[in-house]
């Protein structure tokens, strides 16, 4: 047994509550070690000593490249529970416990894992709206300034007191509007649009004013007519919150750069020296090294209050369904605390969802975020679908590593994509191979998580830089193979949804193939996808009935049941 290998934690994504009956456990081993594993469980309040045990075989669930991931479900029956594990391999059995190894179980429980007591308080509370929600996501500026067009008329808008702000392609507010039915078409139940309150720029993330709507792109009464077409539609709106930085013209930096250290703003930034200045590099935080992004203070609790009121304002003022976080893993944790207690206070089932590129467990342990942004799940599906690095298992791996990482709740909250406004098109990385991006987006739509497509992606757009990957909308009204295929992979979605969050597996992968199903009671699907320029033969298991499949190249089959 590779001992050194074994991991548990208790209160974490190896040890959790989804309900009073319902607790789920994990186990990591060393990949292909173990021959079984076993819970056994009690109640660690029970008067009688050694307390009754109850066992539950644990079934691996997981593999990466390394380790093995064992799960059980069980229902405790007690609202304080102990528990160990029973170890078998290669003919030698052992209990782990407290973090080690022993011949036999002790009598004393307090040596045993433990969930002290099962509080609903500390179950994932993820809005169940948002594990249903399939994302559209919309770059306003680039996407519509009408019905089924886009002007590319570059504008200059005054706010009230002299400030400008720009916009360069013409997209607005109505311009949504007047395309909710097209986007309701394809099967979209969310949109998330990115910054909309005034700024300089047209990407808007450097923010004027965090109280009025960009003049670029409407007026408040353009963004109520929009939340109400979405709401009427049975859709959500999702806005963009950029609360790590401000805009150079938002008035307390023009504050603190007016008036220098006497600023009464002194302390809603980080100054290195006096006066300030962006060049050559900026004497203050700000994001990266862009000046005109100066970073805001959160840990001063008047910057603390001021932003937390915007995140209220909007919501309470034009019920929109959450917020998208910007550049949130930059932010401290207590202001993200507070954020969300006072968020979900005003609307219970407003979705929360940080921008972080990388791990986010220490922002989803369900008192900050419900979901990231899984870049890391991006960066395998580039991987594997467009540049070809990986095969089929390593990809696979990559995904399970992912799929364990986070509780179950949390990792079917996951905001899914494979491209964004921050990223190159899928359909350039891939060198325009619409067969590619066919697969990926398959991928996306029927794996576990929230799905999230940019705006375009389902009309080929594509793009290395910046300015490429945010073009116009296509608004031609040639037909669309793509939208077609787009839409009937966000159908499997909407149909199999359930099936896909909670009995999601993979079947089979090897060199460019692999196969995997979602069933839950007997619906559900298997899917089977030949990443290769060569004809491949697929021999499923028995578990799905002992089929082989042809596939052609860069191809998949979709087997309903």
């Amino acid at each position: 047994m590779k001992k050194e290998a074994i991991f548990h934690r208790t209160y974490s994504e190896y040890s959790f509550a989804e309900a009073a009956d319902l607790v789920v456990i994990r186990l990591r081993a060393a990949k292909a070690d173990l021959e079984s594993c076993t819970l056994c469980f009690g109640d660690r309040m029970e008067p009688k000593s050694p307390i009754s045990i109850t066992e539950a075989e644990m079934t691996l669930r997981f593999s990466d490249a390394m380790f093995d991931y064992f799960e059980v479900e069980i229902d405790p029956g007690v609202t304080r529970l102990c528990y160990y594990f029973r170890l078998s391999s290669g003919g030698e059995a052992l209990y782990y416990y407290s973090d080690c190894f022993h011949e036999q179980p002790e009598e004393n429980r307090q040596l045993y894992y433990n969930f002290h007591y099962i509080r609903s308080e500390d179950m994932d509370s993820v809005p169940d709206w948002w594990r249903k929600a399939v994302v559209y996501q919309i770059f306003p500026d680039s996407f519509a300034s009408s019905r089924r067009r886009i002007s590319c008329e570059s504008r200059v808008e005054h706010l009230p007191d002299g400030q400008a702000c720009a916009s360069k392609l013409g997209g607005t507010l109505r311009g949504v509007t007047e395309n909710l039915d097209y986007i309701a078409s394809l099967g979209f139940n969310c949109i998330y649009l990115t910054p909309i309150f005034a700024a300089n720029s047209p990407h808007k993330y450097d923010t004027i004013d965090y109280f009025e709507i960009d003049p670029c792109f409407g007026s408040k009464d353009d963004l109520r007519r929009l939340v109400s077409g979405c709401h009427e539609r049975g859709m959500r709106l999702v806005l963009d919150g950029v609360f790590n930085h401000s805009g150079p013209d938002f008035f307390a930096f023009r504050d603190l750069v007016e008036n220098g250290e006497g600023s009464r703003y002194r302390d809603w930034y980080y100054p290195k020296s006096f006066p300030l200045s962006a060049s050559p590099l900026p004497n203050y935080e700000c994001f990266a090294y862009v000046g005109s992004m100066p970073k805001l203070n959160t840990g001063n609790p008047e910057t603390a209050r001021y932003l937390i009121d915007v995140g209220l304002y909007w919501i309470r003022e034009f019920d929109i369904d959450g917020w998208r976080l910007d550049v949130a893993n930059e932010i401290n944790h207590d202001f993200w605390r507070a954020f969300r207690r006072e968020v979900r206070a005003l609307k219970p089932d407003a979705v929360l969802i940080g921008e972080i590129w990388d791990d986010a467990r220490s922002f989803l342990e369900g008192e900050q975020f419900d979901s990231a942004m899984n870049y890391n799940l991006t960066f395998a599906i580039d991987d594997f679908f467009a540049y070809g690095r990986l095969s089929a298992r390593e990809f696979m791996q990559r995904v399970q590593q992912l799929l364990v990482r986070y509780r179950r709740r949390i990792q079917q909250a996951q905001l899914n994509l494979i491209d964004s406004h921050d990223v190159p098109r899928f359909l350039t990385k891939c060198g325009g191979d619409e067969r590619r991006l066919r697969l990926a987006a398959l991928f996306l739509f029927t794996h576990p998580g929230v799905p999230m497509l940019f705006y375009g992606d389902e009309r080929g757009l594509s793009g290395w830089h910046e300015s490429e990957y945010r073009q116009p909308m296509d608004w031609s009204g040639s037909e669309c193979p793509l939208s077609d295929f787009i839409q009937y992979a966000i159908k499997l979605r909407h149909k199999y949804g359930t099936a896909i969050q909670n009995g999601w597996r993979e079947l089979f992968s090897e060199e460019s193939t692999l196969a995997y199903k979602a069933e839950l009671g007997g619906h559900g699907f298997t899917i089977a996808m030949n990443v290769s320029e060569t004809p491949r033969m697929i021999y499923l298991p028995e578990e799905v009935g002992n089929t082989t499949i042809e596939l052609s190249a860069m191809s998949a089959k979709v087997i309903e049941y």
